[in-house]
């Protein structure tokens, strides 16, 4: 994908728990998780209000 192997990898997740230390990196990767969540909520309610604004638009058309 990126180049990205497993030996690169392992570096990384060194330098992030030294920098990080072990007690946080359960908060940073539950804040991780929860900001994957919400960024894909997100993209399942805008199409939900744009839908519901193009109604509203029609709805006051009509009047």
């Amino acid at each position: 994908m990126f180049g990205i192997g497993m030996p690169e990898l392992l570096i990384i997740l060194v330098i992030i728990l030294i920098i990080f230390g072990a007690g946080k990196l359960p908060e940073i990767g539950g804040a991780i998780g929860k900001g994957i969540k919400n960024f894909k909520k997100s993209f399942q309610d805008t199409d939900e209000v744009e839908n519901t604004e193009d109604h509203r638009k029609i709805n006051d058309d009509k009047k």
